[in-house]
């Protein structure tokens, strides 16, 4: 049980620090920040203890599917407040998480609804779906910042940089074991997002 929960705190210092270095070098070059980040999840993907993927089929791992970066699918936006209010996000396995929703983007492909994990020591969370969701990406939707585990692509000023380029499934989508939190009603765009992570 130690040493699976050591892998665990070295993937979320590995996945840290990823975005760490996406931040600094997405400001400089946004394709060359997106090469990055790909190489380096498919690494965690084929050979990491803590890999979504069952160990059986990581051998047989060669990299997972995305979109080409589009500059188009890149923004920075101001979290409107709203009114916070706890609500129950339904899960993969039927359950639910609390989280509180406290204020939204407005973006030009839609308005998207910032939530609060409300848990020891929280973060901020943003998924989503679109009109891709079921077809080329999976029908839960993606997340675009989860920053309890380390997936937060920054800010400029007080906007957050939210660039779908760097959309991704969660865990579950390759195993069943793990439990994911799926994109809220509030967070379903009629747009398709042709960016990031695909199914």
């Amino acid at each position: 049980m130690a040493d699976e929960l050591l892998d665990l705190l070295d993937y979320r210092r590995r996945v840290r620090d990823l975005y760490g270095e996406v931040r600094a070098l997405r400001e400089r070059d946004a394709r060359a920040a997106h090469q990055r980040w790909r190489a380096v999840r498919d690494e965690l993907f084929r050979s990491h203890p803590q890999s979504a993927l069952p160990p059986e089929g990581r051998a047989a791992f060669r990299g997972l599917p995305y979109r080409d970066y589009d500059p188009a699918f890149a923004f920075t936006a101001v979290v409107r407040p709203l009114p916070r209010e706890r609500y129950d996000v339904d899960t993969s396995t039927g359950g639910v998480i609390r989280f509180v929703r406290f204020g939204a983007v407005d973006l030009p492909i839609g308005t998207l609804e910032v939530l609060w994990l409300d848990e020891y020591s929280g973060g901020v969370f943003l998924p989503f779906r679109d009109a891709t969701s079921g077809r080329t990406t999976y029908g839960g939707g993606r997340y675009l910042l989860d920053t309890a585990k380390g997936a937060d692509l920054g800010s400029i000023g007080d906007a957050l940089i939210l660039d779908f380029n760097f959309a991704y499934h969660p865990s579950c989508v390759y195993d069943a074991r793990w439990v994911c939190p799926l994109a809220p009603l509030a967070n379903r765009l009629t747009a398709a997002v042709e960016a990031g992570e695909l199914v």
